[in-house]
């Protein structure tokens, strides 16, 4: 078997027959005019895409960065307006591509390994190597996040949760573990102010999440606010009357009185 040939095996571009999605590296041209007169001329820009088809209405692109790898937003298009406009380019996809998103996602991988295990600066240097390559990389944002907080390392725990707050996919619900695991170490670390902070971003993403509500409410305990406390409780039992921790510590919170 070919080296092309196995990465064909794992690396797929889809096009829409047989019921199959649309995955893989695509482009668009854009043709502009220079100049004016006799010295005017056309010339070609053109940008690639990795694209996924989620369902049968809509494709999400996300522009490649300077790495060649997916960064930033993801963009709904169309499926028709997708069909006439993108051009597959599954050669570079195969060659290019897709062999750095591999890269990159097994350098996260170890930085999350040597994390959990308590190797801090072999976990950073590996988080550093992968921002390296995408700065919104919202795994190896959060996992650096967490590395300064676990080795207390407030300043540079409070740069990393500046760059969170303002990244929307941080807080999207395949990252949910990761953003709940932040917030809790921030609040057991005493940084109650960066919790806070933090949570409220999130909750103007993902208000509906009852768990949340009550991390909150943990963060406003632990600052004192048993007002601020009580309404995230409230919020809590609201969204979910059956969740136990919020109902014990509603209880704890009457017996205080």
């Amino acid at each position: 078997m070919t080296e092309d040939h196995a990465q064909q095996q794992h690396a797929p571009v889809y096009r829409p027959e047989g019921g199959r999605k649309i995955k893989g590296l695509f482009s668009t041209q854009t043709v502009e005019k220079v100049g004016t007169g006799t010295t005017q001329r056309k010339t070609i820009s053109k940008m690639y895409w990795y694209c996924e088809q989620n369902d049968d209405q809509n494709v999400g692109v996300q522009a490649l960065n300077k790495n060649m790898v997916p960064a930033g937003p993801t963009t709904l298009v169309p499926l028709d307006d997708f069909l006439a406009r993108y051009n597959p380019e599954p050669e570079m996809y195969l060659k290019t591509v897709f062999p750095k998103m591999q890269e990159l996602a097994a350098t996260v991988t170890r930085a999350e390994e040597n994390r959990q295990r308590g190797a801090f600066y072999s976990a950073q240097f590996d988080f550093e190597n992968a921002l390296n390559v995408d700065e919104e990389n919202v795994r190896a944002n959060f996992g650096l996040g967490l590395t300064y907080v676990e080795r207390g390392e407030t300043a540079k725990a409070n740069d990393i949760l500046g760059r969170i707050v303002g990244l929307d996919a941080a807080f999207a619900p395949e990252h949910k573990h990761l953003f709940n695991e932040f917030g809790i170490s921030l609040r057991k670390s005493h940084m109650v102010d960066q919790a806070i902070e933090y949570y409220t971003r999130a909750l103007t993403l993902t208000s509906t999440d009852e768990n949340l509500h009550y991390n909150v409410a943990r963060a406003f305990y632990e600052k004192g606010d048993l007002g601020k406390c009580r309404e995230h409780l409230a919020e809590a039992l609201r969204l979910n009357p059956d969740h136990e921790e919020a109902k014990r510590f509603v209880e704890f919170l009457d017996t205080k009185k």
